[in-house]
């Protein structure tokens, strides 16, 4: 199909020569008197715009809007957004001629993720590094290793006093071009905090308590957070090097939180926090790699956060990058829901391999897509049980991978019992999946 006829198909009129462009933009500024300049690969259109008073709209005012096609400029685009409301900047970059736009709320994220940082790094250390090669560092947030609490996990996330200075700092910390100590780094986008309404977080009386020792129990956590008051503890979950404790009442929990904040247990300085409610169907992913937010329920559902501290700092979202070790952004849930099917809606076979991993929800589905794509055996789940003090049954689940190109094998087995086969299966796949990104023998395709 010819451009011209691509674009009176998309109803985005017809192919303008130069001339005719740079007349309409110039009739534009005329009518609405806002200035345009380019700018950083942008061309942007008013902010403020004329008679503005006070500061710029506060973060949350702003849509991203992708797939615009080429050919349609800020003349045609800027009365079709004025319909919403009054704009006070449109910024305008090409992308994906010949396809319909998609709309957004803009994210002003001031955090980025650094990958690959060597594993005795301070933070300190990464903090002076970082100001030094980049302006407008406000902070640096690094965990500690789940099984060596004196090295870090490899990563960090940095904050910065603004989108722009974070932007620049992305720019200047291409991959492949710049490095930290001697090494190459991964650089992007963290996800931005997710946000909880405080009529919600009103309600929780969960605690999220990170940089536990591995080998710290369910029962010591129990006992050390009911020393303060006994038996307020209702429940207690624990996943490697995270817990959530479970309060009766949510005073109770609000009191441990003060009390029990950098305490010491087991030798390890622990951090607690109210935890995070989210939805069961999305929080795999977000705890993926040790990510855990905090989250109040559905625990085998992996509540997110960073390797036991995300805080919503940002979740590697691609899961292909994530297994390389790297960091992209992406969605904070898969999306899902109904849709009416009519008769004349046409359907057409296709393999579950051909979609991409943003439609999984599950750890098990995503472990089987990756399997495919990298030309492994799909996954081998082998079942054990045993028994805890209280009589309960606890399940677990071993997965064995075999690649067919080379004919080796892997095997993966957490180090937690779940009460439920469903749980048993998910966390072994999500615990391969963690670990597969930490084994380069086996290469996965982007």
């Amino acid at each position: 199909m010819h451009k011209e006829n691509k674009a009176a198909a998309n109803g985005c009129g017809k192919i303008r020569s130069g001339t005719e462009n740079e007349a309409a933009l110039l009739a534009l500024m005329e009518k609405t008197g806002y200035s345009m300049v380019q700018e950083n690969g942008q061309r942007k259109f008013g902010g403020p715009p004329p008679g503005w008073e006070g500061p710029p709209p506060p973060r949350g005012c702003e849509v991203f809007v992708g797939k615009i096609p080429r050919d349609v400029y800020e003349d045609e685009l800027v009365p079709v957004f004025e319909r919403a409301g009054k704009i006070y900047e449109f910024r305008l970059m090409m992308e994906f001629s010949g396809k319909c736009i998609g709309v957004c709320v803009s994210l002003d994220n001031c955090r980025l993720f650094i990958g690959a940082i060597p594993k005795e790094k301070k933070k300190e250390e990464i903090l002076s590094e970082m100001k030094k090669v980049t302006e407008g560092v406000v902070d640096v947030i690094v965990y500690p290793n789940a099984t060596d609490k004196t090295k870090n996990r490899g990563f960090a996330f940095v904050e910065y006093e603004s989108h722009r200075a974070a932007a620049m700092a992305r720019r200047r910390l291409i991959p492949g071009t710049f490095q930290l100590w001697g090494h190459a780094i991964q650089v992007d986008w963290a996800d931005p905090e997710r946000e909880v309404d405080e009529e919600t977080m009103q309600r929780v009386k969960v605690l999220y308590v990170r940089n536990l020792m591995i080998s710290t129990t369910e029962d010591t956590i129990k006992a050390e957070f009911n020393k303060f008051k006994p038996g307020v503890v209702e429940r207690v979950k624990k996943l490697r090097d995270y817990a959530f404790v479970h309060f009766f009442h949510r005073e109770d929990a609000v009191t441990a939180m003060s009390i029990m904040n950098g305490k010491c247990i087991d030798g390890a300085v622990i951090e607690v926090t109210l935890a995070k409610p989210v939805s069961k169907e999305s929080t795999w992913k977000q705890h993926f790699n040790g990510q855990v937010s905090p989250s109040s329920e559905n625990l085998l559902a992996f509540p997110n956060k960073e390797d036991g501290h995300q805080k919503s700092l940002g979740k590697p979202a691609s899961l292909s990058v994530r297994l390389n070790g790297q960091h992209s952004p992406g969605p904070l849930a898969v999306e899902r829901g109904t849709y009416p099917f009519f008769p004349t809606r046409k359907l057409t076979p296709i393999s579950m391999y051909s979609l991409n991993s943003s439609h999984f929800s599950s750890a098990a589905m995503h472990l089987d897509y990756f399997c495919k794509k990298n030309n492994w055996a799909s996954p081998q789940y082998q079942l054990y049980s045993t028994t805890s003090q209280d009589g309960k049954i606890l399940l677990l689940y071993k997965v064995l991978l075999h690649s067919i190109a080379d004919g080796s094998w892997r095997v993966f087995m957490p180090n937690t019992l779940c009460t439920t086969v469903e749980d048993a299966k998910e966390l072994a796949a999500h615990y391969t999946l963690v670990n597969l990104g930490k084994d380069q023998s086996f290469p996965l395709v982007p």
